[in-house]
Formats: C-alpha cells, sequence, structure tokens
C-alpha cells in the first residue's frame, strides 16, 4: 500500500502547480482520497477531497475557487491543480486515502498518507 506524490517546487505568487498522487490500486478504486498541507509550525489542514467516483469533491475556504482536485482512475492518480498561488499557500503538501468511499475532511479519517511534496510560493 503506497501512495507516491510529486509536482511540488517552487513558484512565484501568481503562478500554478500541478501535484499527482499515484496510489497502489487496491486503495484507490474504492477510497476517497484528499490532499492536505502542513506549513512550518502550523498543524496539518484540509485543502481538498473528492469522492471514489469523482464526482463529488469538496474544498477548504481557503483555496476554493484556485485549486481543483480531480482523479483519474485508469492511472491510479489523484491531482491538485493549484491556480492563482499565494505565499501563504507555501506547506507540505500530502495526499491520502480515506477510510470510507465518499468525500471527508478530517485527518483522523483517512488510513494512507503520502510522503509528501513541498511546495514553495514567492512574493
Amino acid at each position: 500500500v503506497q501512495l507516491q506524490a510529486s509536482g511540488g517546487g517552487l513558484v512565484q505568487a501568481g503562478g500554478s502547480l500541478r501535484l499527482s498522487c499515484v496510489a497502489s490500486g487496491r486503495i484507490f478504486n474504492n477510497n476517497g482520497m484528499g490532499w492536505f498541507r502542513q506549513a512550518p509550525g502550523k498543524e496539518r489542514e484540509f485543502v481538498a477531497g473528492i469522492g471514489w467516483k469523482g464526482d463529488f469533491t469538496i474544498y477548504a475556504d481557503s483555496v476554493k475557487g484556485r485549486f481543483i482536485i480531480s482523479r483519474d482512475i485508469t492511472k491510479n492518480t489523484v491531482y491538485l491543480q493549484m491556480n492563482s498561488l499565494k505565499p501563504e499557500d507555501t506547506a507540505v503538501y500530502y495526499c491520502a486515502a480515506a477510510y470510507s468511499s465518499g468525500v471527508v475532511t478530517e485527518t483522523l479519517r483517512y488510513r494512507y498518507w503520502g510522503q509528501g511534496t513541498k511546495v514553495t510560493v514567492s512574493s
């Protein structure tokens, strides 16, 4: 069981990045998936989540309208398209697979976690 996140990097404010998370098939097709982030000195926070069918999504207010979560079942991959990035988006981003098939926002309701990918937004 593995989640492998990638796509982080350094970008200027206003720029875009797309994060990817490849999951082993057993934990992908039947699970809700989510992205979280943790900035230095802060708690890990929910960013976006998507149900197992990909037809329902939810976003944190801080990223709504700028970030888009999606999933490609054929590639066992979930994406986070991040647009109009701000310095306050700087964090390590983690993908996670939920215990359930629905969309959940609470950290404790996620079973598997990736290793994280760092995003730095310069002003």
